[in-house]
């Protein structure tokens, strides 16, 4: 039994061949730069990478490119056992709470949620259609980042606006990131998924925080969009609401550019002029004051929502078990991680130095013995997560 998993970009194709029930990757890869003049394609099958530079015009191209691969260097998919296709969709609105089998109604109502992200939503259905075109006997399932965070109850998903403003509300993302992460650092303490609650910091190039109450999430810092909340890369997080009319009032920006800028060129970018934290570190050592205050930022965003959540999580359980870090900064930045949570002892949260520094890759904790909330690291595993509800779903 084996599930291909797509994850369609703008340009791009990530994939990976595995077996829900045992984690094992039989195969993955990328096809990038879709038209563009020169495309890439790596394949990881069974031997050495597979590499191809050549143009692929559209996702079908890119789509056609990878069976090649997969023809050419295998595994086979005729042998693999393949059942189904697992499709990450960034937004699925206040639709869809769970996994769905993608017919044509849902490929319409993925298309009719474009406004909500007009950079991920078409890019993930073009994704779809293909590999339905592709693959028009296999079973195809929309995994959607917004669907977990459907627990979020009234209180936490409601803005505060005029009732007319349909569809204007909190939906959260990286749920399929915060779903799988929470669900492993319950079996990491020993506890029952359902009575275990922790503050999950999934820290890459985009970040958010989630609070997560017995599996479900009941807090989460994305909002609308993928802007709100954290510190990232390239995005600002929380700024003023009133900033776009401010800029475009007192500077002539239009509100698309403000949007664009705050997307693409806020951030850790800039604020330090770099969006990879190990070279805003970098800069900050060489003495670089921008690059310190962007780290000094960036922690104390980091620290102020581990705190609101302690109190979401206390007023919901009257616990707070874990502060849980995943993803590429989470999982190999110990120093962002200490210096997130400095501060925190009087709440239970601390650190061991020499766990924190320790190098191993897999679940861990980074707390002393007996601390009152652990600390751990859990690796993410997106693509899994879409393979384990494409199985469940698809039996």
């Amino acid at each position: 039994m084996t599930v291909l998993v797509l994850n369609s970009g703008s340009s791009s194709i990530k994939y990976q061949l595995l077996d829900p029930r045992t984690g094992e990757v039989a195969a993955y890869g990328l096809a990038e730069r879709i038209g563009e003049q020169e495309s890439t394609l790596t394949h990881h099958g069974p031997g050495e990478p597979y590499v191809r530079h050549e143009p692929y015009s559209d996702h079908e191209a890119g789509l056609t490119a990878v069976l090649a691969a997969f023809d050419a260097v295998g595994p086979s998919l005729a042998k693999a056992g393949l059942t189904a296709v697992g499709h990450r969709v960034v937004h699925g609105g206040d639709r869809y709470s769970a996994p769905v089998l993608v017919d044509d109604a849902v490929e319409k109502a993925i298309e009719a949620l474009e406004p909500l992200a007009p950079l991920h939503n078409p890019a993930n259905l073009e994704g779809i259609r293909v590999a339905r075109r592709v693959f028009p006997d296999l079973a195809h399932v929309a995994v959607f980042d917004t669907a977990f965070h459907q627990t979020l109850p009234p209180s936490a998903y409601t803005y505060a606006v005029p009732r007319e403003w349909t569809a204007v509300r909190r939906y959260g993302f990286h749920g399929t990131s915060h779903a799988y992460v929470s669900r492993q650092a319950a079996q990491l303490l020993g506890r029952p998924y359902d009575r275990t609650s922790t503050i999950v910091l999934h820290l890459g190039n985009g970040a958010s925080a989630t609070a997560v109450a017995g599996g479900r999430s009941v807090d989460t810092s994305m909002g609308l969009t993928p802007l709100e909340g954290l510190v990232m890369g390239t995005r600002s997080g929380d700024v003023d609401p009133a900033l776009p009319a401010f800029l475009a009032r007192t500077r002539g920006i239009a509100v698309e550019e403000i949007d664009r800028e705050l997307n693409t060129r806020s951030g850790l970018l800039g604020l330090a002029g770099a969006n990879d934290l190990r070279e805003v570190w970098r800069r900050a050592d060489a003495g670089d004051e921008a690059a310190a205050l962007a780290m000094d930022v960036y922690c104390h965003r980091l620290r102020k929502y581990i705190g609101a959540y302690y109190a979401v999580l206390l007023a919901e359980t009257g616990r707070v078990d874990a502060v849980v870090f995943t993803a590429g900064v989470g999982e190999h930045d110990p120093r962002t991680r200490a210096k997130a949570l400095s501060g925190l002892d009087r709440l239970g949260i601390v650190v061991d130095p020499e766990r924190n520094q320790a190098g191993s890759g897999g679940p861990r904790f980074i707390s002393p013995d007996g601390a009152e909330t652990a600390v751990l690291v859990v690796p993410t595993n997106e693509e899994l997560e879409i393979a384990l509800q494409t199985a469940a779903l698809t039996g």
